[in-house]
């Protein structure tokens, strides 16, 4: 994980959020691995990692808040559930 931008607290807590996250929106989901916490250019959170060993993502959140504000998912990442493809589900 990336250190140099986030205390461990602060990481900690955005991966708790990108996990809820990826296991309450989308399908199929085994295993979540993280690769890095790290600043945006645009001044948010990115949280990268990836799923079931294999499709990767990197979530955008409101570090403030520890809100998403999106995701970017790499090929092979599994489908939304079907319950959260009109405005997502709670995580």
């Amino acid at each position: 994980m990336n250190s140099q931008d986030y205390d461990d607290e602060t990481i900690e807590k955005a991966k708790e959020v990108a996990e809820s996250y990826i296991k309450n929106n989308y399908q199929d989901i085994e295993t979540v691995e993280f690769i890095g916490v790290e600043k945006s250019p645009m001044g948010g959170m990115w949280v990268n990692g990836k799923v079931n060993g294999k499709a990767g993502f990197t979530i955008d959140m409101d570090e403030k808040v520890f809100k998403v504000m999106g995701a970017g998912l790499k090929e092979g990442f599994p489908e939304l559930k079907e319950e959260c493809k009109n405005g997502g589900c709670d995580y």
